[in-house]
């Protein structure tokens, strides 16, 4: 059965309501669980539930709080330690120990901050251009190299900047970004990212990780300092043609043959975790 059910997902987290839109898919073998970046949401990964090569896999992914159709009832609680928060009791809620874990961006920096918590429970992490270094803040470095004091005037200045950024998909992303992240939750986002990058040793956490790992980067960013000492440590490199920091949207054929690939080897498909069965809405 292909067919995503979309069901709500209520939760407290540290006494902030949540309100998550969620996708999933009952099935068999380890659940793959899908972490979107900033400005997107839990559809860029509905695809997998099309893919072949993920047949019968239980999958789930959400929109973050503030994002896509996720409601939060304090905007500005809204950072990566929250995100955390947030990913952990949404998994709890779901039935989900072990899986294979996939993060994009925001969502990249968000699983490795969980997979460094919960090591155990995650078979391999697939990174998508998600912060390992103070270089990757380059969108959410924005909020201090043009700070606005209105976070709806920052929110299309950002748009405009992005816009006309000489990126791969760029413009696309740009002109949805407004309907996919609220204005009040970006300052959080953005400056948490930063503090991250620059102070929490993410490249220490991410290169101790126990588990298969791959870096997943598009080719105009195929210029990355640390791409070599990922390399040296293990981590498998995914560069995909034709794309910059969106391959879910220039080139998804590539990136999901490359997650599938990468998945293949460690028997994701034949561990038997059916998932909690999800309400329909």
């Amino acid at each position: 059965m292909n067919t995503l059910t979309r069901h709500w997902m209520p939760l407290t987290i540290d006494g902030t309501q949540v309100h998550l839109s969620c996708s999933s898919r009952q099935g068999t073998g380890l659940p793959l669980v899908f972490l979107h970046g900033f400005g997107s949401t839990k559809e860029d990964y509905a695809d997998a539930a099309l893919h072949p090569a993920f047949a019968g896999r239980p999958i789930f992914a959400y929109d973050a709080p503030g994002c896509g159709e996720s409601g939060c009832s304090d905007l500005n609680r809204i950072s990566i330690p929250f995100l955390v928060k947030t990913a952990l009791a949404a998994l709890a809620e779901q039935g989900i120990e072990r899986f294979d874990l996939v993060g994009h961006s925001m969502g990249g920096l968000t699983s490795l901050m969980l997979a460094h918590q919960e090591a155990g429970r995650v078979a391999s992490f697939t990174d998508i251009e998600g912060n390992v270094a103070p270089e990757d803040c380059f969108l959410s470095r924005q909020i201090f190299l043009h700070p606005h004091e209105d976070p709806d005037q920052f929110m299309e200045d950002f748009i405009a900047r992005n816009w006309a950024a000489p990126f791969y998909s760029s413009p696309l992303y740009a002109s949805s970004v407004r309907y996919k992240v609220r204005a009040g939750a970006v300052r959080g986002i953005f400056e948490s990212m930063v503090e991250l990058s620059d102070h929490a040793d993410l490249m220490d956490k991410f290169l101790a990780l126990p588990f298969p790992r791959m870096f997943m980067y598009g080719e105009q960013n195929n210029t990355l300092s640390y791409l070599p000492r990922l390399a040296s440590n293990g981590v498998e490199l995914a560069e995909i043609p034709h794309s910059g920091h969106f391959p879910m949207y220039s080139n998804a054929p590539e990136m999901w043959r490359r997650i599938a690939t990468f998945q293949a080897p460690a028997g994701s498909m034949s561990v038997n975790q059916p998932l909690r069965p999800s309400p329909k809405t």
